[in-house]
């Protein structure tokens, strides 16, 4: 008798952990759509930020050389 719940408790402990794996397994999977979610807005974000930057090189370029100076050296209202 004493062999039988010792099988009992090992069947137990493996359901346990049976249980355990599928629900890492599924955390795992939820982690993963997650990380590609952020990596994807990363990607998008990092592009505009470029996108952004270069526009605003291109305006800086049309400004006259001695404008430019005076943005750059110049005091902010705010500040």
């Amino acid at each position: 008798m004493a062999d039988q719940t010792q099988i009992d408790l090992i069947n137990e402990r493996v359901e346990r952990l049976l249980q355990r794996h599928e629900k890492l397994l599924r955390t795992h999977d939820l982690l993963h759509d997650q990380v590609s979610a952020l990596t994807l807005e990363r990607d998008s974000l990092k592009s505009r930020l470029n996108a952004a930057r270069a526009r605003v090189e291109a305006l800086l370029e049309r400004l006259p050389e001695n404008s430019a100076l005076t943005l750059r050296t110049a005091p902010r209202p705010d500040a």
